[in-house]
């Protein structure tokens, strides 16, 4: 069985979170796939961050949707590192990308790129919000999705089902076997996250997920020879 290694918002344990530099290291060190989150600016840049604010991750302060991407480019996102955009993540590295995206704007100009540049079979896009999975999924066809919830009721993966969803990113903390069950009745896979220990890889494991989630690279190595 294939088990997927996907860097959080690159390797976000050990660099930056969300800059080039965090998307080079997890290339560098094998991660399968890199995970990062979109947000527009207020010119309409796919810009790449976590938050809704800049606060935690800049030397700066205020709401991404309140700053364009000029003022956004002066703030240190960490080691003198610039918040990048979606572009350029792109052109950086060649890995497999998984895209969150927050809500149903940001999913349109997501699929403008996707298709400017051909991104189908590269590009997966997740995002806790069903409408913007069922958004992008109608706006890209082909484009392989995921359903992201930390908390979540008994009708997850009929959610998951009825937005399209090919796999679920479930909060492996909370995750049963019940659920992981139910998801492969229905021919949904399972990404868990986020898997930073052995004891929650090890849970990976024995649930036969096809992909985890992690901030550390050490992660994908171990991961590689635990049963």
């Amino acid at each position: 069985m294939t088990f997927l290694t996907i860097g959080h918002r690159g390797v976000m344990g050990v660099e930056p979170e969300n800059t080039l530099r965090s998307f080079l290291r997890a290339e560098h060190d094998g991660m399968d796939a890199i995970e990062l989150d979109l947000h527009l600016s207020k010119d309409g840049a796919l810009v790449v961050m976590h938050d809704l604010e800049v606060d935690r991750t800049t030397d700066g302060t205020g709401a991404i949707a309140d700053l364009n991407l000029a003022e956004l480019r002066e703030l240190d996102a960490g080691l003198g590192e610039r918040i990048p955009v979606f572009e350029e993540v792109l052109d950086a590295v060649g890995s497999p990308i998984q895209a969150e995206i927050k809500d149903v704007a940001a999913a349109r100009a997501l699929a403008e790129v996707m298709h400017e540049r051909g991104l189908v079979g590269r590009v997966e896009v997740s995002s806790f919000h069903d409408e913007a999975v069922a958004e992008i999924a109608r706006l890209v066809p082909g484009v392989r999705t995921v359903l992201i919830a930390s908390r979540w009721g008994g009708d997850i993966v009929q959610r998951a089902k009825a937005v399209g969803a090919h796999r679920l990113a479930l909060s492996i903390r909370r995750l049963s076997l019940e659920v992981v069950e139910q998801a492969r009745k229905e021919g949904i896979g399972i990404n868990g996250w986020v898997v930073n220990t052995q004891e929650q890889l090890r849970l990976a494991r024995a649930f036969e997920l096809e992909a985890v989630t992690t901030d550390l690279p050490e992660i994908r190595r171990i991961g590689r020879f635990t049963a």
